[in-house]
């Protein structure tokens, strides 16, 4: 069910919440979280609503999707309440703001969040600079960036240490989740001996990979660097080479030891809706992930 409420207030989008719910049985009880999603404009908004509904299935939530629209505009707020099959396991309240509103996102946001529930807030672009201290920021305790659709995204992701707050996470980090598994696990295995120097490559302006090369350099003490060209992670060791390599638009990696034959592992690159699901797991500070951070200032660049 969606229902359209154009050139409304937010009184009138509670009062038509409450009914939905006498009449229709629509409940919250069993929501375990509010995200809100701060999106640039009306299109990007429906990408994000999809990647939110995905995820509201392993995590029922509230969904306020945030669409900024034009500054100079009228001030005008357009809502639509979607509940049923076309919210997932959520129920998703869409709110186009215009004129000054715009500058008075967390006003807007405050009489939907459900009581005595954590708050996510979710920039798929156009994130502010410091996360923490945005006003839709201040009220949540996990804030999720996106430096991969960023105008530069290795600049953003390095600036993140700069700006990083406990409750802060990007999704280069959670894109690379499969990858770190293969690595500790690649390193699990005879010889023990410890890593002297690893290589990461890819494409330039991939942020997961700026992650991947902080978070190896900050747990390995050792020299990382970071080049373009093909997709792949070397670490050598003393008598051993690991490598693990995938085609840009592969699904499946190859992993490579000196003295055995290639193994071959699937290893796709992870959809948003499946990284945003797995940030929702945790509503803690990520301290591994702040590590990282830290790590890629200590990574050389070719």
């Amino acid at each position: 069910m969606i229902i359209d409420m154009p050139d409304t207030d937010t009184r009138e989008v509670s009062k038509r919440l409450v009914q939905l719910r006498e009449a229709n049985g629509v409940v919250t009880m069993g929501r375990v979280l509010t995200l809100v999603v701060c999106t640039l404009d009306s299109s990007e908004a429906e990408d994000a609503i999809d990647a939110a509904n995905d995820a509201s299935r392993e995590h029922p939530c509230r969904v306020i999707v945030l669409a900024r629209g034009d500054r100079k505009a009228d001030t005008r707020l357009d809502a639509q309440i979607r509940v049923g099959g076309d919210a997932g396991a959520a129920e998703v309240i869409v709110l186009r703001l215009q004129g000054d509103l715009v500058a008075h996102e967390a006003s807007v946001v405050i009489p939907f969040l459900l009581p005595d529930t954590p708050v996510v807030a979710w920039w798929p672009r156009g994130a502010p600079e410091f996360p923490a201290k945005d006003s839709v920021g201040k009220l949540a305790t996990r804030r999720i960036t996106d430096a991969t659709f960023a105008p530069d995204p290795q600049a953003t992701i390095k600036k993140r240490r700069n700006s990083y707050a406990p409750g802060d996470t990007d999704l280069a980090w959670s894109r690379i989740t499969y990858w770190r598994a293969l690595l500790a696990a690649a390193l699990d295995e005879a010889p023990f001996e410890g890593v002297e120097s690893v290589t990461v490559s890819g494409l330039h302006d991939e942020p997961a990979l700026d992650m991947l090369a902080g978070w190896l350099a900050a747990r390995l003490d050792c020299p990382v660097v970071r080049r373009t060209g093909e997709l792949k992670v070397e670490l050598v060791r003393s008598t051993v080479s690991i490598s693990i390599a995938r085609p840009q638009l592969g699904r499946t990696a190859t992993l490579t030891r000196s003295g055995e034959p290639d193994q071959r592992f699937a290893l796709a690159r992870r959809e948003t809706r499946d990284c945003l699901a797995e940030e929702l797991r945790h509503l803690d500070a990520d301290d591994i992930y702040a590590e990282a951070l830290t790590g890629i200032e200590r990574v050389t660049y070719e």
